[in-house]
């Protein structure tokens, strides 16, 4: 089956979504008897098909073995998936790029999204200490494309909670900390972005790790949340609901946007002396 430019898909999700669609209909199989042989729904083979989900490591491992491809699809997977981020992080950048609004609270590092160049390249030069140049420079490049998300035409609403802590720690240097709160400043000025700083003085938070809630037009809420080496994708509704509640709570603890902005100059200000 010949496919042309136009048709090439732009995006890892849906050239894997293709060839997976390639596979079935080369092995005559219907997308309900995938569904059954790899013990998945049919609205999830649907899913991966459009590109609409990038298919799960555990997906394409079963239609490898349903297909015979002796591992095609696995190896696909992880090339396409690589681009200077974690495998296990890639189903988060996928909801995070079609997002409608996205809420998040980050209480150790600023939020990769909002990250300068030069405070994320210190963030990975401290977690993989014995990657080269090259390596972190390709990390960092993947990183800063997550903020094309708020580029688009209609760009989700992107509220964040940050803990005072993201403000205090000295990633990189006093310079790439007075650089990173000038591009706070800078994204407070989009009508689509707020940031509210969690003060100290604000006392225990209303949860100890971070997380972030994600809700796409259509398609309901999400929650997103990390352990060592994983990402978990939730949409049990009660994980959802208490999820939601906590970040409503840190809102409220956390200063105004206004007052917020007011701690980012402070911050760069003192930073520059």
């Amino acid at each position: 089956m010949a496919v042309t430019a136009s048709e090439e898909p732009q995006d890892g999700a849906g050239f894997l979504g293709r060839e997976v669609r390639f596979c079935r209909e080369q092995a005559s199989m219907t997308q309900k008897a995938l569904a059954e042989a790899t013990k998945y729904t049919r609205a999830y083979v649907a899913m991966v098909e459009t590109g609409s989900r990038l298919a799960s490591e555990e997906f394409v491992g079963a239609c490898d073995e349903a297909f015979s491809t002796s591992g095609y699809l696995t190896r696909l997977r992880y090339r396409l998936s690589e681009g200077g981020h974690p495998r296990w992080f890639v189903p988060y950048l996928k909801l995070e790029a079609s997002a409608a609004e996205i809420l998040d609270y980050s209480n150790a590092l600023v939020m990769g999204m909002l990250q300068t160049p030069d405070y994320a390249s210190a963030v990975y030069r401290a977690t993989r200490p014995r990657e080269s140049a090259d390596e972190i420079k390709r990390r960092v490049e993947g990183r800063m494309r997550r903020h094309d998300v708020m580029d688009r035409p209609n760009p989700p609403l992107l509220w964040v909670v940050l803990h005072e802590v993201c403000l205090r720690t000295v990633v990189g240097s006093s310079e790439i900390m007075q650089e990173q709160m000038a591009r706070l400043l800078v994204e407070v000025e989009s009508p689509h972005v707020t940031i509210q700083v969690l003060p100290f003085k604000a006392g225990a938070p209303a949860s100890s790790l971070p997380f972030t809630l994600i809700t796409q037009d259509g398609e309901g809420t999400v929650l997103y949340s990390e352990s060592r080496g994983h990402g978990h994708v939730s949409d049990s509704a009660t994980e959802v609901a208490r999820a939601a509640v906590a970040y409503d709570r840190l809102r409220a603890s956390a200063l105004s946007p206004e007052d917020s902005a007011t701690m980012f100059r402070e911050a760069m200000e003192g930073y520059a002396r």
